[in-house]
C-alpha cells in the first residue's frame, strides 16, 4: 500500500508541501490584545472624542456666549450692539470650527510622513491645549475674540486628529478586526457628544458662572493622551515600510498583538507591499493622475460627502421643537434629548461588534437606506403633526431611527475605508483628500441649511433623503467589500473597476526611495524563509533536483 502507483514516501511529502506552510504559535488566535484595546482608546480619547465633544459642547452656552459678545462691545465702544451682529459672531464662532477642521486636514499630510503617526497625535494635542486656555478664559478677560480664535484653533485639532487616528488604527490592528478597531473612532465621537450633552446641564456646567469650565475639560483627556499614549509603540507598518526600522517594527507588533513569534506578521506586510517595487510617498496630485486609484478616489468623496451632506444636522436642529409637539415639557426636553445621545453610543458599539460578520457593505448601504426611509416618514409626519395628538410620537421614533441607521453605518465606516482603500505610499494622501471633503462639506451644510429650512420648511428633509438614496444606490453598484481582505486584494477588485490589469503598475513609473528588495535586506532574518528554504532542500534531495 504503501507503495501504489510506484510512488512512495515522497509522494506523500508533494502532497503536504501542496498545503501553505503555517508556523503555530500559542498566540496566535489572539487578535484583540488589551494594549492594541487600550493604544486605540486611549488614542481616540484625545482624538474624536474631542471632535464629538465640541460638536455638542457649545449648545448649552450659547446664550452665556452671546452675551459676553454684547457686554464686551458695550463697554469698548460705549453702545449696544445689534442682534443682527450678535448673530453673524455666533454664526463665525460656530462655522470657523469648521475652517479650522480644513486647515488641518491640509497639514496632515507631512506632519504623518515626517513625525508618524503616534508623534502626530501626541504634538495635535498642542492645539487642545491652547484652544482650552483661550476659550475658558475669554469670559474672564472679557475678550470675545479668545472664543472665535479657540474654535479655530480647536477645528485644527480636530482635522488633524480625524485623519491621524483612522490611519494609525488601521495600521496598527490585524485585517481580521480592522474593521472593529477602526469602529473605535465613531464610538468616541459618540461618547464625546454625549458627554458634551451631559456636562451641558444645568445641574453640572450649564449655568452662567460655569460655562466656561465646559471648555476649560478639554485639557482632561488631552492631558490624559499626552501622558499615556506615550508607552504605546508607534504604526509598525509605518517603521517598517517608511523609516526601515525593522527591529523596531518587530517590537511594535510583539506589543499589540500579544506574542513573541511576530515573523510572520512582518513576512505578511512585505508581502503586501513588495507589488509596489518601491516606498516612495506618492503626493495628492499624483494620487489624483493615478488611474489605478481613480474609483477609490471617487468612493472616498462621495461617502465623505454623504457622510456630511446626509442631513444629521437637520435632526439636532429640529429635535427640541419636535420633542415640544409631543407635549414634553420645556424644561424636561435637554434630558429627553440625552436619550439621542444614548441612541448613537449603543449604535455605534453595535457597528463595531457586527462589522466584522456582517462586512461594510451591509452597514453602509443599509445605513443610509434606512436614513432615506426614516426622512420620508418624518416629513410626512411633520407635514400632518397636528391631525392628531398621536403624530408626533411618530417623529420621535423617526429621530431616533436616523441617528441609529447613521451610527450604525454611515457614521464610522468611511474612516475605515480610507485606510483600506489604498496602499502604505497612498494612505496619507488620501486622508488629506478625504479630510478636506469632509470639513468642506461640514461647512456647507452650516452655511446652506438656514437657506434651505427656510425655504422648504419641513419638507428639507426630502433633500436629505435624496442624498441618502444617491449615495446608497452608488455604494450598492461601486463599493466591493473589505472585510477580512488584503490591502493587495482590494487593489484587485478595484482594479477590474478602473479597467486596468495590473493595480500597481503606475508606481513603477515613480522613482523609488527604497526598494522592497533593500528593505528585506536591511536587518531582516526570517525563520518562515528559513523553513520554506529547508523543505525545498529536502525535496531537491528526494529527487535529485539540483537547485
Amino acid at each position: 500500500m504503501k507503495e501504489e502507483n510506484g510512488v512512495g514516501q515522497p509522494g506523500k511529502e508533494i502532497q503536504k508541501m501542496d498545503k501553505p506552510i503555517k508556523v503555530k504559535d500559542e498566540n496566535s488566535e489572539k487578535e484583540f490584545t488589551w494594549r492594541l484595546i487600550m493604544a486605540a482608546l486611549v488614542g481616540a480619547l484625545g482624538s474624536s472624542f474631542l471632535y464629538g465633544y465640541n460638536l455638542s459642547v457649545v449648545n448649552a452656552p450659547a446664550s452665556y456666549i452671546r452675551q459676553l459678545y454684547n457686554e464686551s462691545w458695550s463697554s469698548r465702544y460705549n453702545y449696544s450692539i445689534s442682534s443682527n451682529t450678535i448673530t453673524i459672531m455666533w454664526s463665525v464662532t460656530v462655522s470657523i470650527f469648521a475652517i479650522g477642521g480644513l486647515t488641518g486636514a491640509l497639514i496632515v499630510t507631512p506632519l504623518v510622513n515626517n513625525l508618524g503617526r503616534k508623534k502626530t497625535l501626541l504634538i495635535n494635542n498642542i492645539f487642545a491645549l491652547m484652544a482650552a486656555l483661550l476659550i475658558s478664559l475669554a469670559n474672564l478677560a472679557g475678550a470675545p475674540e479668545m472664543v472665535i480664535i479657540g474654535r479655530f484653533i480647536m477645528g485644527v485639532d480636530g482635522g488633524i486628529a480625524l485623519s491621524t487616528l483612522p490611519m494609525y488604527l488601521n495600521e496598527i490592528a490585524p485585517k481580521k478586526i480592522r474593521g472593529s478597531l477602526g469602529q473605535i473612532t465613531a464610538i468616541l465621537i459618540c461618547v464625546g457628544v454625549f458627554t458634551g450633552q451631559v456636562l451641558g446641564l444645568p445641574e453640572i456646567f450649564g449655568r452662567e458662572s460655569l460655562w466656561p469650565c465646559l471648555f476649560g475639560f478639554i485639557l482632561v483627556p488631552a492631558v490624559i493622551q499626552v501622558a499615556i499614549l506615550p508607552f504605546f509603540p508607534e504604526s509598525p507598518r509605518y517603521l517598517l515600510l517608511e523609516k526601515q526600522d525593522t527591529k523596531k517594527a518587530e517590537k511594535a507588533f510583539r506589543t499589540f498583538l500579544g506574542k513573541k513569534d511576530v515573523s510572520q506578521d512582518i513576512e505578511d506586510v512585505l508581502a503586501e507591499t513588495r507589488i509596489q517595487r518601491n516606498i516612495h510617498l506618492v503626493s495628492v496630485m499624483e494620487l489624483f493622475r493615478m488611474r489605478s486609484v481613480r474609483w477609490q478616489i471617487i468612493t472616498v468623496i462621495v461617502t465623505m460627502a454623504s457622510y456630511q451632506l446626509c442631513g444629521l444636522n437637520a435632526i439636532w436642529f429640529y429635535t427640541n421643537s419636535i420633542f415640544k409637539e409631543a407635549g414634553i415639557h420645556p424644561q424636561t426636553i435637554p434630558y429627553i434629548t440625552l436619550s439621542t445621545g444614548g441612541i448613537e453610543i449603543l449604535a455605534a458599539v453595535v457597528s463595531g461588534m457586527t462589522i466584522e460578520k456582517l462586512g461594510r457593505r451591509v452597514l453602509l448601504i443599509g445605513g443610509f437606506t434606512l436614513m432615506t426611509v426614516f426622512f420620508g416618514i418624518l416629513t410626512v409626519s411633520l407635514t400632518f403633526q397636528d391631525r392628531a395628538p398621536w403624530v408626533p410620537y411618530i417623529s420621535i421614533v423617526c429621530i431616533l431611527g436616523v441617528i441609529a441607521s447613521f451610527c450604525i453605518g454611515p457614521g464610522g465606516i468611511p474612516f475605515v475605508l480610507v485606510g483600506e482603500f489604498f496602499q502604505q505610499s497612498q494612505r496619507p494622501a488620501a486622508f488629506m483628500i478625504a479630510g478636506s471633503v469632509n470639513w468642506i462639506c461640514n461647512f456647507a451644510v452650516g452655511l446652506l441649511f438656514p437657506i434651505i429650512q427656510e425655504g422648504l420648511g419641513n419638507y428639507c428633509f426630502l433633500v436629505f433623503a435624496a442624498i441618502c438614496l444617491a449615495g446608497a444606490l452608488y455604494l450598492f453598484f461601486v463599493l466591493p467589500e473589505t472585510k477580512n481582505k488584503t490591502f493587495n486584494e482590494i487593489d484587485q477588485a478595484f482594479a477590474r473597476i478602473n479597467n486596468i490589469s495590473h493595480p500597481v503598475s503606475e508606481l513603477e513609473d515613480i522613482p523609488p526611495e527604497k526598494t522592497m528588495e533593500q528593505l528585506e535586506q536591511n536587518n531582516f532574518h526570517s525563520p518562515v524563509s528559513d523553513h520554506n528554504d529547508l523543505e525545498m532542500d529536502h525535496l531537491d534531495q528526494a529527487y535529485g533536483v539540483q537547485r
